[in-house]
C-alpha cells in the first residue's frame, strides 16, 4: 500500500537571495539619492511633467483632492503607521512573550525614522510650489516621509505575519491591504503637489531597504536555543555547554 505524500513545509528565503535582495535595494536607492541630489535634468524634468499634469487635474477635481486629503492625513498619515507598529510591539510583548522581536521591531521603526528624517536634512530638496497650492506641507521633500514610512511599516507587519506561521487567507488580505496602503499613499502625495514623483519612489526603495536590512538583522542576531537550525541550515550548537570543548 503506498504512503500518501505529506507536503513538506515551504521553506525560507535563502540568505544569499536576501543578501542579493539588500545589495539591489541599496544600489538602486543609492543611484535614485545621487541622481536627485545632483539635479540630474532628465529626472527633473520629468517630475516637473508630471507634477504639472497631477496638480492641473487635482485643481479641476475638488472632490477627489478632498478624499485625497482624508486618505493622506487620517488613513496613511506617518502616525498612523507608527501607531500600527506600536500596537503590533505591544501584541509581540504581552501576547506572544517574544520580547526580543518586540524591541526588534520598535529599533526598526525609530531607525527607519531617523534616516528619513536624517536624509532630507541631507539632500535638502524643495518640495514643489503652486500659485494655486491645493494642500501644504513642510520640511524638505526627498524622501517621501508617508511612502517611506508605509513602505517599510506594512513590510515589517507583513514579515511579521509570515515569520509566525499565519495562513494564507489572513496573508493575502493583509498582502493586499499593504500595497492598496503604499502605492495608495505615493498617489495622494504627487496628486495633493507637496512632493515629487521620485519623492515616493524614493520613499519605497528606501523603505523596503530598512524591511530588507531589519529581517537580515533578526535572523542573524535574535538568540537561538541550542540544536536549532542557523539561518544556513545547520545546525546551531554554539550556545551548547560542550561547544567551546569540541572546538
Amino acid at each position: 500500500m503506498q504512503t500518501p505524500p505529506v507536503d513538506s513545509p515551504p521553506r525560507p528565503p535563502q540568505p544569499r537571495t536576501a543578501l542579493h535582495v539588500t545589495w539591489v535595494l541599496t544600489l538602486c536607492s543609492a543611484l535614485l539619492l545621487v541622481l536627485v541630489a545632483a539635479e540630474w535634468r532628465p529626472l527633473i524634468g520629468l517630475d516637473e511633467d508630471v507634477s504639472s499634469t497631477t496638480h492641473r487635474w487635482a485643481v479641476d477635481e475638488p472632490g477627489i483632492t478632498h478624499a485625497m486629503r482624508i486618505l493622506t492625513d487620517w488613513v496613511w498619515d506617518t502616525w498612523t503607521m507608527r501607531l500600527l507598529c506600536a500596537v503590533a510591539v505591544v501584541w509581540l510583548w504581552w501576547r506572544k512573550g517574544d520580547r526580543w522581536t518586540a524591541v526588534w521591531l520598535a529599533a526598526a521603526c525609530v531607525l527607519g525614522s531617523l534616516l528619513q528624517q536624517g536624509l532630507k536634512a541631507a539632500v535638502g530638496r524643495a518640495r514643489p510650489v503652486w500659485p494655486d497650492p491645493v494642500d501644504s506641507a513642510h520640511y524638505a521633500a526627498f524622501p517621501s516621509g508617508h511612502s517611506m514610512t508605509a513602505a517599510f511599516v506594512c513590510g515589517l507587519l507583513l514579515w511579521l505575519l509570515h515569520h509566525y506561521g499565519a495562513t494564507r487567507g489572513p496573508r493575502r488580505t493583509a498582502l493586499a491591504a499593504a500595497l492598496v496602503s503604499v502605492a495608495g499613499v505615493g498617489v495622494t502625495r504627487v496628486w495633493l503637489g507637496v512632493h515629487w514623483t521620485t519623492d515616493v519612489v524614493g520613499g519605497w526603495l528606501l523603505g523596503a531597504l530598512v524591511v530588507s536590512l531589519a529581517v537580515l538583522a533578526h535572523r542573524r542576531l535574535r538568540p537561538r536555543p541550542a540544536g536549532t537550525l542557523d539561518p544556513g541550515g545547520g545546525a546551531d550548537t554554539s550556545r551548547s555547554p560542550g561547544a567551546r570543548e569540541s572546538r
